[in-house]
């Protein structure tokens, strides 16, 4: 995941931030989506927001970009790791390159390590998108950072298909969130106290519940450290029947 720097999301991925009953919503978008691919990820369903975490299929998602604005930078790669709450399945795990319409620059190949001639020999993310549909089917998606995800995939398959995606997701950047950035206290204003910044990206967020430190801008990794930081933030401040309408957005 790049750095969020100042993120330009589009205003169909923020519109999802606001659904309250997606099962309903996965059944109407059922109905109306045109891509044969689409709507059989919709026609899988999703989890009721009823249902215990212990109960809900997981998966974690994270992409790497070329950069952060959607209107004109891409997805290069993709990693997706099945998980419960209980157990990630990393044998199960899959990491595509994909080509990209934007160009690289030099910063995103900094970060991401992803060079010109490994997207040169790399498919579009249509050729993969069947594949990465059907991982993502009838699981709750766990992500560090909803904008990145939600608005890159949105933008990524209104360019090849004509038509967004829209689908929950657990953001562990804003379970941390709720508990480090709160609004100060009317007493701390008063008296003029400024309270520290904590960082909630995903490796300070990590390393407060002791988690070891991986490689980053990895899809892969990225993902793979998400679940582990979500199954970490269950554990220590909510719990196996926390209600999934609770956390997912």
């Amino acid at each position: 995941m790049l750095h969020l720097g100042n993120l330009r999301t589009e205003q169909d991925a923020r519109r999802t931030t606001f659904v309250h009953d997606w099962p309903r919503h996965f059944s109407e978008l059922t109905e109306t989506a045109r891509d044969a691919r689409l709507k059989a990820f919709y026609a899988q369903g999703t989890p009721s927001g009823d249902s215990p975490l212990d109960s809900v299929p997981l998966v974690a998602l994270d992409v790497e970009t070329t950069g952060l604005d959607t209107s004109h930078d891409e997805i290069v790669s993709i990693g997706v790791v099945p998980m419960t709450l209980a157990r990630i399945q990393a044998s199960a795990s899959r990491y595509w390159v994909v080509r990209p319409k934007a160009e690289l620059t030099s910063e995103s190949i900094t970060i991401h390590a992803i060079t010109h001639s490994q997207i040169e020999e790399a498919p579009d993310l249509e050729a993969i998108l069947d594949d990465l549909l059907q991982m993502l089917a009838g699981r709750i998606i766990v992500v560090h950072c909803r904008d990145i995800e939600r608005s890159f995939l949105n933008a990524a398959l209104m360019t090849r298909i004509g038509e967004g995606i829209e689908f929950p997701v657990i953001d562990t950047m804003e379970l941390e969130a709720r508990l480090h950035r709160k609004p100060p206290t009317l007493f701390s204003r008063l008296i003029g106290r400024r309270t520290q910044a904590v960082s909630i990206r995903l490796a300070p967020s990590r390393a407060r519940y002791r988690l070891p430190r991986y490689r980053a801008h990895h899809a892969l990794t990225d993902a793979l450290a998400s679940a582990e930081l979500l199954q970490a933030q269950v554990a220590h401040r909510f719990s196996p029947q926390t209600l999934l309408r609770e956390l997912w957005r």
